[in-house]
């Protein structure tokens, strides 16, 4: 296995434990903005999991589906942040 392959195993296990503890996250809340930080890091880690993927396969092939994820992460935290309601910000 040459550097490239290695470093990117645990490049994966390490986005990988924090995709978990993200979920951990999102499941347990306590509040809604935490839900949302925690929905924006999980789509975040995938993007960096799937460049990952691409730089060690030396593939080109999901740059789409980057695209639309960024695009997807951005609008998504922008219409949660417009939507919650002042109750549920703290320390506002």
């Amino acid at each position: 296995m040459t550097v490239l392959g290695v470093a990117g195993v645990v490049s994966l296990a390490i986005i990988g434990v924090g995709a978990v503890l993200t979920l951990v996250r999102l499941v347990r809340g306590p509040g809604s903005p935490d839900r949302a930080v925690a929905s924006d890091v999980l789509v975040s880690l995938l993007m960096a999991g799937l460049l990952v993927h691409m730089t060690v396969n030396g593939s080109d092939t999901f740059v789409p589906v980057l695209l639309v994820l960024a695009l997807l992460g951005f609008v998504s935290s922008s219409t949660i942040a417009r939507f919650l309601s002042p109750s549920d910000r703290e320390g506002e």
